[in-house]
């Protein structure tokens, strides 16, 4: 299929989608400028590519009834002419998603091929020291906000002499699926050029067997017109369309990984079954009334300064029509008031409602924890007290353990998927010094993201010591869960070395010693004290 015909309505996706998508993305940001633009601006020109300039006030905030409520979140809510925006913002959005990310992959996955495929094994743990790790954490963090993410294979011989894998976020693609959740194809776009109602994009197509670019010079709203490639320095070193080497014709450089496994909210929208849903979803209201709580908070602090109120006869006047003052300076002549007088000053100050505020705010929280998946414990709200062994944190973490293994899940496939077409890229011989590699799908295994402590561990195998109950290499296993095999292996070797069990190989012991009866072979060298001695008797 080739790439979109001019004059397309862009982007191709559902405006239920697309806004669902703005307003996590607005969330993920943690910018109080950019949720407010989204929220007083919705259904009108989007942060990225609009110019946003000064926030304005519309009617719609004004009315009332669904319109009026959509609009007058606490994002959306108008500034009272005359006063300064006063909302704070608290980044619980990006902690969630941060979160998220740690617990998936704070340990990144083992890529692990058959133990013969040495040269595959090489070239994958090159993959994963020389950039993947970092892709796959920012992968986590905008999947867990934006409902997917999506890996990409790309090159650049200036830049390296073989491919590695990127991430692209999935506000910038348009998927499509066959049979409801396998990626079939999918088209990326750019911003690289935006004045005033001129939006220049860059698209690049994935389709089995081939990856098709194409720049178009259009409005936010429309693609426009085509344009060619070698007219942008952003585009001018792609090919309008680059074949896949031979054995690729069906695949993609392409996986995606989703958040969830759908999307309650868009499972009856046509192609977006395979589309996974954010952690923020259904919890918008929630992260809004924390901001809005916050600066309640603040508010409350701001009004509760001390002050004085003065009858009017200590004002000092201005002059005729200009009112009356009370000067505010450091020293002052006594008042001859008397105490019982209604002319005294009294000083005012209100409370600050710290307790309520703080209450609302945690149950707050709590709620938006509790709907992403995760344990307040995660996020260092536990109030049980801290936890001594892992099994306690798993107790206490358990709702956040589940999501974080669904989720590994989840992302298995799309890892292995990728991975497995970087080494069919490279067994192409497209990358000289690479090509020696056997393609074979890798096995990803995602490592336990809690582990006992080593005191715990020793005493665990201690116990199986003394009933007698495991092998020296299972208890080497549990003591280091993070060794290969080869390293449980020598480190067996050496335990049963330094404490006498080393037992050689009846077959083999001593086959290299002389049997008995037998001369030792000639070698053709002689002892060094049989040297000495006949040396000493010729000089005799």
């Amino acid at each position: 299929m080739p790439l979109p015909s001019k004059g397309t309505p862009w982007p191709p996706i559902h405006p239920a989608i697309r806004s669902d998508l703005e307003d996590w993305a607005a969330w993920l940001s943690a910018n109080p400028d950019r949720l407010a633009y989204r929220y007083r601006n919705r259904g009108t020109r989007s942060y990225a590519t609009g110019q946003p300039g000064q926030i304005q006030n519309r009617p719609s905030q004004y009315r009332g009834g669904l319109v009026g409520t959509i609009a007058r979140w606490f994002w959306g809510e108008p500034t009272p002419y005359g006063e300064k925006r006063a909302n704070l913002h608290m980044p619980l959005a990006r902690d969630v998603a941060r979160t998220s990310s740690d617990l998936l992959y704070s340990e990144p996955p083992a890529l692990k091929v058959s133990d013969g495929n040495t040269t595959a094994q090489e070239r994958l743990e090159q993959l994963m020291d020389l950039g993947l790790k970092r892709t796959l954490i920012a992968a986590g963090e905008s999947g867990a906000a934006l409902g997917g993410a999506y890996l990409r294979i790309v090159w650049d011989v200036e830049v390296s002499d073989r491919p590695w894998i990127s991430l692209v976020h999935a506000d910038g693609a348009a998927p499509e699926f066959a049979h409801g959740d396998v990626l079939k194809a999918v088209t990326f776009w750019t911003v690289i050029a935006c004045e005033g109602q001129r939006v220049v994009r860059h698209l690049e197509r994935h389709e089995p067997g081939f990856v098709l670019h194409g720049v178009y010079d259009g409005t936010e709203e429309n693609l426009g017109k085509s344009r060619g490639l070698e007219e942008f320095e952003q585009t001018k070193a792609y090919a309008p369309v680059r074949q896949l080497p031979a054995g690729m014709e069906r695949k993609l450089l392409v996986s995606y990984i989703p958040n969830t496994m759908f999307a309650p909210d868009w499972r009856d929208i046509p192609g977006a079954a395979g589309l996974g849903t954010s952690d923020y979803q259904g919890a918008e209201t929630f992260l809004s009334s924390v901001d809005e709580t916050y600066t309640s908070w603040m508010r409350d602090i701001r009004l509760a300064k001390s002050r004085i109120i003065v009858p009017a006869g200590y004002l000092m006047a201005n002059g005729p029509g200009l009112g009356a003052v009370w000067e505010d300076r450091e020293v002052y002549a006594p008042l001859n008031v008397p105490p019982n007088s209604e002319q005294a000053i009294t000083p005012n100050q209100f409370l600050i409602r710290h307790e309520e505020h703080r209450a609302t705010i945690e149950e707050l929280v709590g709620k938006v924890v509790r709907n992403a998946g995760y344990s307040s414990g995660t996020f260092g709200d536990d109030t049980s007290g801290p936890a001594t062994t892992a099994t306690e944190i798993k107790a206490r973490n358990a709702r956040s353990m589940s999501t974080r293994a669904r989720k590994a899940e989840l992302a298995v496939p799309g890892i292995a998927d990728i991975t497995e077409a970087y080494l069919m890229l490279l067994a192409s011989g497209m990358f000289p010094g690479y090509g020696d590699v056997e393609v074979e799908r890798p096995d990803v295994v995602f490592q336990d993201s809690v582990q006992d402590d080593l005191k715990t561990l020793a005493e665990t195998a201690a116990l199986l010591q003394q009933a007698e109950a495991a092998s020296t290499e299972v208890k080497v296993a549990l003591l280091h869960p993070d060794w290969d095999e080869q390293e449980q292996a020598e480190e067996v070797r050496r335990i049963q070395k330094e404490t006498g069990r080393l037992v050689e190989d009846p077959l083999t012991f001593g086959a290299d010693r002389p049997q008995f009866g037998e001369q030792p072979p000639d070698d053709g060298e002689q002892p060094a004290e049989a040297t000495a001695a006949a040396e000493a008797g010729a000089a005799e």
